[in-house]
């Protein structure tokens, strides 16, 4: 259990994850639309700046990821994740006075850098979590991913009816609220006895991973997270675009939609995921994931009529479940002094997932809609995404046979 003593501070990172994702939800009705109108081009042009926007974001987190999760680990989560949230914050405010497009690519840059800070606080939950809690723990990332995504697009499609810049404004003094909050609260989670020494070698995307060598299973752990990762790019890769390509939805429309996905999400991995785990164990779990994940996908390629995507939102969400359950075995994995580390280089996998899946996604879905395309199949993205979690379910199978985890 989280001692009373903790409780104020994970309060915080909560809210942290919270706000974090409502600025991410803030944007994304409108990012798409401004992209738009700064670069002068059409759909097909939109899609293909959006896509190299998002996988440079990516691309940053990658780089800067296990250089953050290493310095959480030698000098506490404390300092790493004040950093990140007032480096974010400005950062929002940049990108709401670009005047150009290539001035957004810039705001991207920094945004990725400063962004890393989900490596820092989920090794702060696992810093004050016991590894049998941690599956419903990590569950709150996904209770927090929700709760932002339930006021952030809707708030973020209400705004940016009005201008497309000031959702920028709004999402940059909520973080630097949220900073300055940070400062008189933010305990530190990491004891002095699990500190570290700092290491160039751990600090970066590819020594973070041989680090691991002796973590066998975690390794492969690690890996079905990246497949799972790259396939769950295609919604916020082309969401926006799909929806209003497809159905001719409306910025309010699409902030509906994800607000649902927000509701649904703050449901499962808020609440269910723990009477999941609690029922079936993590492996059962990840496998459970994995095959709805795999439906969901399908259907929303599929699904002919705008009204089908919300009954199909419902019910991919379950599909969720599967995160956390990974988190906690990854975690249950390695040493408490090794928590930020594995957790920055969880994150940055996730970065190369951010490049390489909205880049094929993106790819796909301007392809496809195009007249050189040998069919008009604007879902291909979604079925692209559909047969990688055919590969990650198969790759758990492997991994996870043999092996007492539960």
């Amino acid at each position: 259990m989280i001692s009373p003593a903790r409780k104020p501070a994970v309060a915080f990172i909560f809210i942290t994850l919270v706000l974090d994702i409502l600025g991410i939800g803030l944007i994304i009705p409108i990012l798409p639309k401004l992209v738009e109108q700064l670069s002068g081009t059409g759909v097909q042009g939109a899609a293909h700046s959006y896509g190299l926007l998002a996988s440079l974001y990516a691309l940053m987190q990658f780089l800067c990821a296990p250089l953050l999760g290493s310095l959480s680990d030698r000098f506490g989560r404390r300092s790493v994740i004040l950093f990140s949230l007032f480096g974010s914050g400005i950062d929002l405010l940049f990108m709401a006075v670009a005047p150009t497009l290539g001035w957004l690519f810039v705001g991207r840059i920094i945004s990725g850098i400063t962004g890393a800070n989900f490596a820092a606080a989920t090794a702060y939950i696992a810093d004050v979590t016991p590894p049998e809690k941690r599956a419903a723990s990590f569950g709150m990332i996904g209770a927090a991913f929700g709760l932002g995504f339930i006021i952030g697009p809707l708030l973020g499609g209400v705004l940016g009816s009005y201008s497309p810049r000031l959702p920028f404004y709004v999402a940059g003094a909520l973080t630097l609220v949220n900073w300055l909050y940070g400062c008189f609260v933010l305990p530190e989670s990491l004891a002095l006895e699990n500190r570290r020494a700092f290491s160039w070698a751990r600090s970066n995307p590819l020594g973070s991973l041989l680090a691991l060598r002796s973590h066998r299973g975690v390794l492969g752990l690690i890996g079905i997270f990246f497949i799972a990762g790259v396939a769950h790019q295609v919604f916020p890769s082309i969401w926006v675009l799909y929806t209003t390509y497809r159905y001719q939805w409306t910025v309010q429309q699409t902030g509906i939609s994800l607000a649902i996905v927000g509701v649904m999400a703050a449901i499962v991995q808020g609440g269910l995921t723990r009477i999941i785990v609690a029922r079936l164990g993590e492996v059962k779990t990840i496998l459970l994931g994995f095959f709805i994940s795999t439906l969901a996908y399908t259907a929303y390629g599929t699904a002919p009529q705008g009204w089908m995507i919300y009954a199909i939102i419902i019910i991919a969400s379950i599909g969720g479940a599967a995160t956390p359950a990974l988190q906690a075995l990854i975690s249950k994995g390695v040493g408490a002094d090794e928590q930020g580390g594995v957790q920055g280089t969880i994150a940055s996998l996730s970065s190369v997932a951010g490049v390489v899946g909205p880049l094929c996604c993106t790819s796909l879905f301007g392809y496809f809609i195009s007249d050189q395309a040998p069919v008009h199949l604007p879902g291909a993205p979604f079925y692209f995404s559909a047969g990688l979690s055919v590969i990650a379910a198969l790759f758990a199978v492997k991994v996870l046979r043999g092996r007492r985890w539960d």
